[in-house]
């Protein structure tokens, strides 16, 4: 059904003999001249839109080269653009030529308009129905391009294939809209670089919370498998996927297992249970029929009871809650709390004897559980971003994994995260880490495992080593654990947060604050602001200093990869250039980038979704989903066209870019790098 802006039109093609009648798709406004086939159009101003909005493409200098195109013809009077041959066109020949028009608008310069800044600028238009009959007349070709010429000052537009069109071109160039809006408000320079992990849980599961959180600057929505049933998770996930789809977002979602390590029960269903010093309490491998007694919290390892002496300390969540063992009963163990604190469902629980921890239990513990792997297939096929493993020993255990997500999804890339959180995995970090996907610093558990006075420098540590081998590294547990429950943070908290940005990892992770805390939103909008500060004080103060990064590969290929990047964005830094452009399938490129943190934003531009998502977790990138053109000349021209149109960027910018998706050679593509500036 077609859907008419004003009345008819009428369109004639010097080479193709062809007019458009009535209920055909073009769109153009009283007898202007449009020239397509070589990116450029000369019109003043063409429209390709539904009830949604009109796309309007122009050229600044369009009255200039119509008074050129004036002097160089003679008028010629005549009837629908000069007498021009007509014939209907068929369904694909409309579908052909709006394709071609909307395809070409950004060649040209052009920016999108809503439907009514199109009419404005259509009534203040004033050309005269002889540009058109000249333009066209004795029906040759010019310069290869068809000459159309519309006879009609109306518009008419068929609405089931413009709206075809419109949303081919919007999948064909996608942003997440917070990162847009932010770019168009206050430049390249005001883009986050470290990205922000929420974990979703009773807080802040539905749609509209969820929205909520990713306008305030969430990257990856992270489930813990502790909690919820599957088909919660799927809910959230689904949202999630809704998301993206209907707002223009780029959320990923990582799945973190729960581990075969000594848990909690989940508190006889509450969300939360207040320990206070001094009081009394019961741990038990018991079931109940009815409600849980007063007191009384259930443990998953049967040998518990066994495996304690009286006098241990028994520490939960990383040392949260503390109680002292104080006698046996049979299955129970009666505890006095030394340390008041929260209790939370699922918490994890380490017991320490004469100052050291009692490890030999745990390590007989398998690190996937047989809930794991369940879990880990209904992630698989809900199509997770990422998979985070819980009390990770050894590489073998990850190795296992990954061959397992690659047979399960061949056609589909899934992150596999080690968390560091056991001490057995500090005697393997590198080893661990070379094979892992990324890593996670889970500081609670590690601190339950480690003296507390090594957590910083662990955390130092495990983030150059992920920096080294080109691997993301998020740094989680207790960024804002007073948010819980009040809707401030502390300043020593504010003063962590300030130094995992100034390491320079990856992102930063909510567990309990976004998950169940009374102020979700709060507590992201805090780690937004604490980290957009923290990284322009080390801009400033802190502009050259550069760690040193090892080589990476002694593979040609590779290694000229990593030698392209790494010079990139040291020219990027002495240039003072606006942003890197980096044209990648896979995003390895766009990691090697990442990997060298330069003063600029990255915009890593692939085709994939699955990629785009992935890349969101990564420093300083900004991932954009493009439909590549058989060359990077193409893809720049297009690229540049396509910022312009959105405000994101302006004439003059400095962009220095580099690609992996060249037609030619891997080696020939990867030794160049293209400074540009933005015409």
């Amino acid at each position: 059904m077609a859907h008419a802006l004003w009345t008819t039109a009428a369109v004639g093609f010097c080479n193709g003999n062809a007019a458009i009648s009535s209920g055909s798709v073009v769109a153009s406004h009283r007898n202007a001249a449009i020239s397509f086939g070589n990116r450029e159009v000369e019109v003043g101003v063409m429209m390709c839109g539904g009830s949604s909005g009109a796309m309007v493409a122009w050229k600044r200098q369009q009255q200039q080269q119509q008074q050129q195109q004036l002097s160089k013809k003679k008028k010629k009077k005549g009837k629908d653009g000069g007498g021009f041959k007509r014939r209907m066109m068929e369904e694909e020949d409309v579908v052909a030529v709006v394709s071609a028009l909307a395809g070409r608008e950004e060649g040209a310069g052009g920016v999108v308009l809503e439907s009514s800044e199109a009419l404005e600028a259509l009534k203040g238009l004033e050309l005269e129905r002889s540009s058109s009959s000249s333009s066209s007349s004795n029906g040759k070709k010019k310069n290869g391009h068809a000459v159309a010429a519309v006879t009609s000052a109306v518009v008419v537009v068929a609405e089931e294939e413009i709206e075809s069109v419109t949303e081919r071109k919007r999948r064909s160039f996608e942003i997440d809209t917070v990162t847009e809006k932010e770019m168009k408000e206050n430049g390249f320079r005001s883009t986050r670089r470290t990205k922000l992990i929420a974990t979703v849980g009773p807080a802040c599961c539905k749609f509209e919370q969820l929205e909520e959180l990713a306008s305030a600057g969430m990257n990856v929505a992270r489930l813990n498998m502790c909690h919820g049933t599957r088909d919660w998770h799927r809910d959230v996930i689904r949202n999630c996927r809704r998301l993206n789809a209907e707002k223009g977002y780029a959320v990923a979602v990582m799945m973190d297992t729960e581990g075969s390590e000594i848990h909690m029960g989940d508190l006889g269903g509450v969300s939360s249970a207040k320990a206070e010093e001094g009081e009394e309490w019961f741990f038990t491998v018991r079931t109940f029929e009815g409600p849980l007694p007063a007191f009384t919290i259930q443990v998953n390892y049967e040998g518990f009871a066994e495996d304690l002496k009286v006098g241990d300390e028994l520490l939960v969540d990383g040392g949260m809650v503390q109680f002292e063992v104080v006698e046996k009963i049979g299955p129970d163990v009666k505890c006095l709390c030394t340390d008041s604190g929260l209790l939370l469902p699922r918490a994890t629980l380490t017991f320490w004897r004469g100052g050291s921890i009692v490890r030999e239990k745990n390590v007989m513990l398998p690190t996937i559980s047989s809930k794991d792997w369940v879990d880990i297939d209904f992630g698989i096929s809900e199509g997770v971003d990422f998979i985070a493993v819980s009390f990770v020993k050894s590489p073998e255990v990850i190795k296992h994994l990954k061959s397992y997500v690659k047979a399960r999804a061949p056609d589909r890339s899934i992150g596999v995260f080690a968390k560091i959180e056991a001490f057995e995995s500090l005697n393997c970090l590198e080893d661990i880490i070379r094979v892992s996907d990324g890593a996670m610093v889970a500081r609670g558990d590690l601190g339950a495992q480690i003296p507390l006075e090594q957590v910083p420098s662990v955390q130092q540590a495990i983030i150059n080593v992920c920096r080294s081998l080109n691997k993301p590294v998020i740094v989680a547990s207790q960024l804002l654990e007073s948010m819980i429950q009040y809707p401030t943070p502390t300043r020593a908290e504010v003063a962590d947060i300030s130094e995992a940005v100034r390491q320079k990892a990856d992102a930063l992770m909510l567990s309990g604050e976004s998950a169940m805390g009374l102020y979700p939103q709060k507590a992201l909008d805090v780690l937004r602001g604490v980290s957009l500060r923290m990284e322009h004080w080390c801009r400033e103060e802190h502009h050259g200093d550069r760690y040193q990064l090892p080589e990476l590969s002694s593979a040609p290929t590779e290694k000229i990869s990593e030698q392209i990047c790494n010079s990139a964005a040291q020219m990027a830094d002495k240039l003072g250039a606006d942003a890197i452009f980096v044209y990648t399938r896979r995003g390895y490129m766009a990691s090697l980038l990442s990997r060298n943190r330069p003063d600029c934003p990255i915009f890593a531009f692939t085709e994939s979704q699955n990629v785009r998502q992935r890349m969101n977790l990564q420093w300083g990138l900004i991932p954009f989903r493009l439909d590549f053109g058989e060359d990077m000349e193409s893809n720049l021209h297009r690229t540049f066209a396509l910022l312009k149109a959105r405000g994101m960027m302006k004439s003059g910018d400095l962009v220095v870019a580099v690609s992996d998706i060249s037609s030619a050679s891997q080696t020939a593509m990867l030794q160049s790098i293209q400074v540009r500036k933005i015409p």
